[in-house]
């Protein structure tokens, strides 16, 4: 067996990205992959391009407001805008799905939310510690519970959202 060695032989590598993905393309996706703000720097690193180009890339997503940025930190950070995200996300809903099935969707999350509500005895997942359990199994268990409560909570936010823009042909108020 051959010993492990952490750096990859650049010869028979996988590219991270494909030929020909323009630079605007490839900072996008950096950033909408990292979880906390990320220095435009280690954002240009993983993105194989300049630091000048991934900041005035990230700057131009800033402006349509896909990202958020915090100057004030040295060097500047950025992270995704995950209001952005929800958004893409509700409108895809909307696009793919009538109110009525939108409707229906929401009314059997609301009697998860509901259900899981009265399990724990609170209306707030954040609340419920998982270590008030007898052994290792339980506490897998109300863990999984409580992660699948806040994905319910999450989804019925979308569905909520594209209950309003399938309403108002994709404006959130009606016009």
């Amino acid at each position: 067996m051959a010993p492990f060695d952490p750096a990859p032989d650049t010869d028979t590598a996988t590219p991270r990205w494909q030929d020909g993905t323009e630079t605007f393309d490839r900072v996008y996706d950096v950033v909408l992959g990292v979880t906390s703000p990320t220095p435009y720097t280690d954002i240009a690193e993983l993105a194989d391009c300049s630091p000048n180009a991934a900041k005035k890339h990230l700057d131009r997503l800033v402006e349509m407001g896909i990202v958020r940025a915090d100057s004030d930190s040295r060097p500047a950070t950025y992270e995704r805008n995950e209001g952005y995200l929800e958004w893409q996300d509700a409108s895809q809903i909307a696009a793919d799905l009538s109110v009525t099935e939108i409707i229906d969707r929401v009314a059997k999350l609301e009697e998860r939310r509901t259900a899981y509500e009265e399990r724990f005895g609170t209306t707030d997942p954040t609340t419920v510690s998982a270590f008030d359990t007898p052994d290792h199994d339980s506490l897998h268990k109300r863990m999984i519970a409580v992660h699948e409560w806040q994905g319910v909570i999450r989804d019925l936010r979308l569905y909520e959202l594209a209950r309003q823009l399938a309403e108002n042909d994709g404006h959130l108020i009606p016009a």
